[in-house]
């Protein structure tokens, strides 16, 4: 079954994308969450003009997502968090934690668009990857450090 995406869907694709999708996920997930329409005839004129009249608006928010890349640079946080002897987290560090150390630096990331490469499970050195646009991704670098 193809549809288009209404909405970006992590791990499945971003906004106007023709996919392909099982019919029972197409039907009882994403088109009752509004997060996709059947890619009929009609709803492919539909997105194809939404496409044309965006592509501009759609350099703005790509130079936007890069520029946000460029300030993040080599940056390296330090996220506190409660430690054990042995250096294990208790808990958990979360991508909230992350997204508040950036907002501290004075950046705005969501925390729904961060994602750790290996969960930070003690004291050291970890990156998480930062899925700003479809075509702008950075990694960021951050310490794990005892509070």
């Amino acid at each position: 079954m193809e549809v288009f995406l209404k909405d970006d869907v992590k791990g499945l694709g971003y906004k106007n994308d023709l996919v392909t999708v099982k019919p029972g996920y197409g039907r009882n997930y994403l088109m009752p969450q509004g997060l996709a329409v059947l890619a009929d005839k009609t709803n492919k004129k539909i997105v194809a003009e939404n496409v044309r009249q965006a592509a501009h608006k759609a350099d703005k928010v790509k130079g936007d997502a890069q520029g946000l890349a460029d300030q993040i640079g080599d940056m390296v946080l330090d996220i506190p968090a409660k430690v054990g002897e042995s250096g294990k987290i208790f808990g958990r560090v979360t991508t909230l934690q992350l997204s508040d150390a950036l907002k501290a630096k004075g950046i705005e990331v969501d925390r729904k668009r961060l994602s750790f490469d290996t969960d930070p499970t003690s004291v050291g050195e970890y990156t998480a990857s930062a899925d700003l646009h479809r075509e702008v991704k950075h990694k960021i670098r951050f310490n794990v450090v005892a509070e």
